[in-house]
């Protein structure tokens, strides 16, 4: 079954990475482990820009960073899913800098109910393309993203957000 996955995962990628590729207009992640539940859909706008909306339940009140990574392998739970998607080989940033990982989506917050309601656009993440999404793995880390901005060691790799609580394969919805 998880070779299957990570065959299917990587079949996606593949064929949603040429500009020519069908257009995808939807795909969506699922978190669930260690205590935290959600489902986060990518939707394609007309310009292109990518809307993500969800809801992750299972966090204490706080800003945690909120990432894609490199790849869908999940043979390693979270580990083995790479660094921060970095197509372009730019340090760490900020969602609104131009200059940033295609990965970095910043920090999600979650209120005293323990509940991050996702609704930001993005205009870095694709779902096709070089920037494609499709099939890599979205991730919640233990920490705040510091956008690249101190000077901590991790800053400007991974924004020194912590560890990975969870993480889920994006496919086509």
């Amino acid at each position: 079954m998880f070779k299957t996955l990570l065959f299917v995962a990587a079949a996606a990628v593949l064929a949603s990475a040429h500009d020519d590729a069908p257009e995808i207009k939807q795909a969506i992640a699922k978190f669930d482990g260690n205590g935290v539940a959600g489902l986060v859909k990518f939707i394609r706008l007309d310009d292109g820009r990518i809307h993500v909306t969800g809801k992750v339940t299972g966090m204490p009140t706080g800003m945690y960073g909120f990432h894609v990574h490199e790849t869908g392998d999940l043979s390693n739970g979270c580990l083995s899913t790479g660094g921060h998607f970095n197509p372009n080989g730019h340090d760490h940033g900020h969602p609104h800098d131009e200059i940033r990982h295609v990965g970095d989506l910043g920090n999600v917050e979650f209120d005293n109910t323990k509940t991050a309601n996702i609704d930001f656009i993005d205009p870095q993440i694709k779902l096709n393309g070089r920037h494609n999404i499709i099939g890599r793995a979205l991730v919640l880390h233990a920490g705040t993203d510091d956008y690249g901005r101190t000077d901590h060691p991790d800053s400007k790799k991974t924004g020194n957000a912590g560890g990975r609580v969870v993480c889920g394969i994006i496919g086509i919805l």
